[in-house]
């Protein structure tokens, strides 16, 4: 008996410990807690959704999901490096927005003069520990070295990878400003940011970054949490506008009736940026099924659709090309324009879309 307290001591000092690390990010506390408090998408001791949203669909379990990952399918992964574009990021045209994907949700938007990373994940993984979750061959070219200076990083929630604790460390030293939504704002003071370098946004929350350049939280319907704690720091996505364009900044987001009230609210966009992977119809109310993206950019009123959140990572059961094969097939059906960018590959707003299809391998 003694022996087995002794190990189980031992087991939960250890477990406490490793999640103390910093990776794990922190709760929010002091000021940020009261604000969130305030926030009317936050009750009963967290954020909510504007419609119901349970983490499985109806008939699911977690039992369920387990089996479904023990039989993961063996295509989840391409079968040999990804190709690229290796783009000096240093040289873009100033006169242009542009904007260069680098797999998953991380891309890069110059525009007026500004430089803008979003979602920026470039350590090599989408977890906590290095051996989780890693990057596809090709698809991880990138790094911090490579970006001129940022003068805003916008981070739509605090999910692994979409927030990665390595690559803020790397980028505080050459980043004017970090935009992110409430509450996430605790990761990055862990992390060193001071709040003086900080902007949080609530839902439909707007600020004017420049006298020209604006730009306002939304909803989307997803959930947050590093640790165990689910939603205590919110989820959104962000409007960019530019003198002379609009683009909706997705993030990572079930399908809802927001869409079509961002769309009457702010639309047309000239482009939206939309998550089309990482899915499953067992949980099908926070992530997209790439069908529904395609509905989203209509809701949206987008000319143009980007689809993003795919070709990095491994993160759900379907093939590693099935979300964009998918989604560019619907776009095809419904009339959907559609970029379909190689990592690295220059987009430049109402003048260039790269459209390849280069994933067929």
């Amino acid at each position: 008996m003694i022996i087995f307290i002794a190990i189980l001591l031992s087991l939960s000092t250890g477990s406490y410990l490793f999640l103390e690390q910093k990776q794990f990010g922190q709760l929010p506390t002091g000021t940020r807690l009261e604000r969130i408090k305030k926030s009317p998408n936050y009750r009963d001791g967290s954020f909510q959704n504007q419609h119901f949203t349970p983490d499985l669909a109806e008939g699911t379990s977690y039992w369920d999901i387990l089996k479904a990952y023990l039989n993961k399918p063996k295509n989840t992964e391409p079968p040999h490096s990804l190709p690229f574009v290796k783009t000096n990021l240093n040289n873009l045209d100033t006169n242009k927005t542009q904007i260069i994907w680098f797999g998953h949700s991380s891309y890069l938007i110059k525009t007026n003069g500004l430089t803008l990373l979003v979602d920026p994940v470039f350590s090599g993984n989408a977890s906590p520990v290095s051996f989780f979750g890693k990057n596809f061959s090709g698809s991880n070219e990138y790094k911090i070295s490579d970006f001129p200076q940022i003068d805003m990083v916008i981070i739509t929630h605090d999910h692994y990878d979409h927030m990665d604790y390595k690559t803020i460390t790397e980028l505080k030293n050459k980043t004017k400003h970090f935009y992110t939504s409430l509450g996430a704002g605790a990761h990055l003071n862990l992390w060193g940011i001071n709040d003086s370098l900080i902007t949080e946004f609530d839902w439909w929350d707007s600020i004017k970054v420049t006298d020209n350049i604006i730009l306002t939280a939304a909803p989307g319907r997803h959930f947050s949490g590093r640790k165990f704690k689910r939603n205590q720091s919110l989820w959104a996505s962000y409007i960019l506008q530019t003198p002379t364009e609009k683009i909706f900044l997705g993030g990572d987001s079930g399908f809802d009736t927001h869409f079509k009230e961002i769309g009457q609210k702010y639309g047309p966009f000239d482009l939206a940026i939309l998550e089309c992977g990482q899915y499953n119809k067992m949980w099908g109310y926070i992530h997209m099924m790439p069908e529904e993206v395609v509905q989203a950019a209509i809701d949206l009123k987008a000319n143009v659709l980007m689809p993003v959140h795919w070709s990095k990572f491994t993160l759900a059961l379907h093939p590693w090309n099935e979300p964009i094969k998918k989604v560019t097939a619907r776009a095809k059906e419904m009339n959907m324009p559609i970029t379909t960018p190689l990592i690295g590959e220059v987009i430049t707003i109402n003048e260039n879309y790269p459209d390849s299809i280069w994933w067929e391998f």
